[in-house]
């Protein structure tokens, strides 16, 4: 019986000595728990800001157009011959009425040579028939003819002045033919390449192959088209009607060249808009003597549809995007930024114009808009928005 006693008393000590072990370790767990600090709150977010610059600008629009010449002629033979010279170069400038083509002309020197010769008989029947005309005339007085035969006589001498017509016209033809076998150019400009070289038989017409073509060199054309809004607003300064387009400027750069250094003036807006891509064609002109711009160059064309106007301007990395929609970050007289949409217009060297949502003199986050969100207080540093350029606007088209 003592055995067992002592047996379950010893069980009943370390029973208590483990239960006594846990609370006292749950003890030091919480009192160590209660005893660390809570974890300190995240600082501001440092982020840039800049006040919305306002600015006189010009609005420009930019398209994309190609280089025409005003003149284009296609050189076809108005008489069939044979090429006996070609009197120039590929490519080399010509004036109007320099020869470049040279047909055979002896067949048509023949044939002028023949119709002198009918028209040298046609006067000579001519001058005959007016001879017996007045000698009939004086018969006729003393009663020696009769007048069937005055009448005889005054119709040959129709049909003589009728017959020298036509020989004399005969005789035009086979000169204006002569003068054809020499080809010359109609106006003044760049000759291209001799389709057709000397010992080649061509025809003549429409239906004759091109011997080659001739384009005017200055001034030129730049084609280009104009989407509908930006025609409704041009129209507003005179474009309807091409009643005030001397007041829309226009410059173009070629595409190895930097800016818009050649500048013209529109010559014209098409009278209708095109269904089909919602644009309205627009013709330029440009002077080109250095012979700069060739026909059918890529241009780039920048023109302005309206007077210097006040804008808003902010820097382009202001600008977030949500969905469909653009927004900047309004920094409040407490620090804390705010969501407001805005609606953007086109860029200015940089900066982007601002159509509303914005207010002059109004600061906004230009720099670390990712690392902060809608309601955020945040450390504002100061700096300028990059107005010290031109301004220029460009939009492209």
């Amino acid at each position: 019986m003592k055995t067992t006693t002592s047996v379950f008393t010893r069980k009943a000590i370390v029973i208590a000595v483990a239960i006594l072990g846990i609370g006292v370790a749950g003890t030091f767990t919480l009192t160590s728990r209660a005893a660390k600090p809570a974890a300190a709150a995240p600082a501001p977010a440092s982020v840039s800001v800049a006040a919305v610059v306002e600015k006189s600008v010009t609005e420009w629009d930019d398209f994309s157009g190609r280089v025409e010449a005003i003149e284009r002629v296609e050189i076809r033979p108005r008489v069939a011959g044979t090429i006996d010279a070609v009197h120039f170069q590929e490519g080399q400038l010509v004036k109007k009425g320099d020869l470049l083509f040279t047909i055979d002309p002896r067949p048509y020197q023949a044939e002028l040579a023949r119709a002198n010769a009918t028209q040298a008989g046609a006067q000579a029947r001519l001058l005959l028939s007016k001879t017996e005309l007045d000698r009939s005339r004086r018969l006729i007085e003393e009663h020696a003819v009769a007048q069937r035969e005055l009448d005889q006589r005054n119709n040959a001498l129709q049909e003589a002045d009728a017959s020298l017509k036509a020989a004399e016209a005969a005789v035009l033809t086979a000169r204006l033919n002569l003068q054809y076998t020499a080809i010359t150019a109609p106006v003044s400009g760049r000759v291209s390449r001799a389709e057709i070289t000397v010992g080649n038989l061509v025809g003549a017409g429409v239906a004759a192959p091109a011997l080659t073509t001739v384009v005017s060199v200055s001034p030129v054309y730049v084609n280009f088209e104009v989407d509908e809004q930006t025609y409704i607003r041009y129209a507003a300064n005179g474009a309807a009607g091409n009643s005030g387009i001397s007041l829309l400027p226009v410059s173009i750069g070629l595409a190895s060249e930097e800016g818009y250094p050649h500048q013209g003036h529109i010559k014209s807006f098409d009278n209708r808009l095109d269904t089909t891509s919602g644009t309205m064609r627009v013709r330029a002109v440009f002077d080109n003597a250095k012979g700069i711009l060739t026909p059918g160059m890529y241009a780039r064309v920048r023109t302005g549809g309206s007077a210097p106007e006040l804008a808003l301007l902010i820097d382009d990395k202001a600008v977030g995007t949500d969905q469909s929609k653009k927004y900047v970050m309004v920094l409040g007289s407490d620090n804390k930024v705010t969501y407001r949409a805005v609606v953007l217009g086109p860029v200015v060297d940089g900066m982007r114009i601002v159509r509303s949502g914005l207010k002059k003199d109004e600061r906004i986050v230009v720099n670390g808009l990712q690392r902060i969100r809608p309601n955020d207080v945040v450390t504002p540093v100061t700096v300028a928005m990059d107005a010290a350029k031109p301004l220029v606007v460009a939009s492209a088209k």
